[in-house]
């Protein structure tokens, strides 16, 4: 009597559970596990899968030495600046680079990124700077083509874990729209892919005063004063190269057919990194540097929001 009673009610909680349950193993199928690894001299380290790492640019021989340790053959720099193609041949790696920005992967250097897979031995390590955004992006491009089972989902999981900002549209989009290759689409692409890519003078100096507010980020965490693990940054020297380069950057002609309001925030950040240069060459008051660097920050902020990150 009772299943008379409650039978098609409880056909329909079982279906309702099932579901549930499928659900729930989909969203299993789709959690992604990223691997942290160590390796000396590099940071943000992640193996994806069976053959294939991320994180930040190797700057030095031990760096390249970890990652030959961990069975690294082939080394993909996404990042602009120029990589050190002699440490890496020391160790014994091959170099391929395909910079690309914060505004996204096209879909030319998707496809290279994807022919690189194909064409050079793995395992493989993908990196630009900081090994956050733009190496995890394409890592998750590289996986997609490398792993047949990886979804669109996962993929996108996969720069979360790594703790890409979400700020960067342009780069989730890039993945989340990615399109595997076909042969056809491979064939089109050359065999040999540049160890030094070709880059603009405006990417080159991007790429320095990014070097160089890393090095002031040094000097902050060491109470604005030299770091002891490297005596070579002066943090007053490391702002003065900054105004130099926004100074530089002002004077190129391709600068001169941007925007107005992209001048006025050049400007603006020269101005800023020249305060900043003032204070740290003043008596040694660390609230005082500490607000202006901040401030300076703010340039570098609200250029990149408006003309790099969201494109």
């Amino acid at each position: 009597m009772p299943f008379r009673k409650y039978g098609p009610h409880l056909y329909v909680l079982i279906f309702i559970a099932i579901g549930f349950a499928c659900r729930a193993f989909a969203a299993a199928q789709e959690e992604v596990e990223l691997v942290p690894v160590h390796a000396e001299g590099i940071e943000n380290v992640f193996r994806i899968g069976e053959s294939l790492y991320s994180g930040s640019a190797p700057d030095s021989g031990a760096a390249f030495e970890s990652l030959k340790r961990l069975g690294i053959k082939t080394v993909i720099s996404v990042d602009g600046s120029k990589p050190d193609v002699d440490a890496a041949h020391k160790a014994g790696l091959r170099y391929v680079h395909i910079p690309f920005g914060y505004d996204g992967i096209s879909r030319e250097r998707a496809l290279e990124i994807a022919k690189a897979l194909q064409s050079y031995p793995g395992p493989f390590y993908i990196h630009c700077h900081h090994g956050k955004h733009r190496g995890p992006a394409a890592a998750a491009i590289a996986l997609m083509c490398t792993d047949g089972s990886c979804s669109t989902a996962r993929a996108l999981e996969v720069m979360k874990a790594a703790g890409t900002d979400p700020r960067y549209k342009g780069l989730f989009r890039s993945v989340e729209e990615f399109a595997r290759p076909s042969s056809d689409d491979l064939q089109k692409v050359a065999e040999t892919l540049p160890e030094v890519a070709q880059t603009d003078d405006l990417t080159q100096a991007m790429v320095e005063i990014d070097r160089h507010w890393d090095n002031l980020k040094a000097a902050k965490a060491a109470g604005w004063k030299t770091p002891p693990d490297h005596p070579d940054i002066d943090p007053a020297h490391e702002a003065l190269q900054v105004v130099e380069l926004y100074r530089e950057i002002g004077r190129m002609q391709a600068v001169s057919k941007r925007p107005e309001d992209f001048r006025q925030i050049l400007k603006e950040a020269e101005n800023r990194a020249s305060g900043l240069e003032k204070v740290l060459r003043e008596k040694y008051v660390p609230a005082a540097i500490a607000a202006t660097f901040s401030v300076a920050g703010e340039s570098c902020t609200e250029c990149h929001t408006k003309y790099r990150d969201n494109k």
